[in-house]
């Protein structure tokens, strides 16, 4: 079993389809999952805001958050976002949690793949 840490810096498309994809795929395959959302990422984890993302040819996305949660895949959005994006705990899809950037790169010291998006 891997330990996989992904990094979600954007809120487009192509920030928030591949640690989706991939967190999907670490989590199905019984790997320990982290994703950190960074300000940037973080407005993708407020409630609704997947449902609006899409893409030709690819999976639901909702599906691919909703698998990673029921995996255990920890998703996690960085506590600067809460001033940065003027957001709240409340604001926040169920599985969120919110911590600081030392709590996560504590979380992954031992992780052996990475990726950032």
């Amino acid at each position: 079993m891997a330990k996989v840490a992904i990094t979600v810096n954007g809120s487009e498309p192509s920030n928030i389809f591949p640690p989706m994809i991939l967190g999907s795929s670490a989590a199905g395959s019984g790997d320990d999952l982290t994703i950190f959302c960074c300000p940037g990422g973080a407005p993708t984890m407020v409630k609704g805001e997947l449902e609006k993302i899409s893409g030709k040819g690819l999976p639901d996305i909702v599906e691919l958050y909703n698998g990673i949660v029921e995996l255990g895949g920890k998703i996690l959005v960085c506590e600067l976002a809460l001033e940065n994006k003027d957001l709240k705990p409340e604001d926040f899809r169920e599985g969120v949690e919110i911590v600081g950037a030392t709590s996560f790169m504590a979380s992954i010291a031992d992780a052996n793949i990475t990726f950032s998006f």
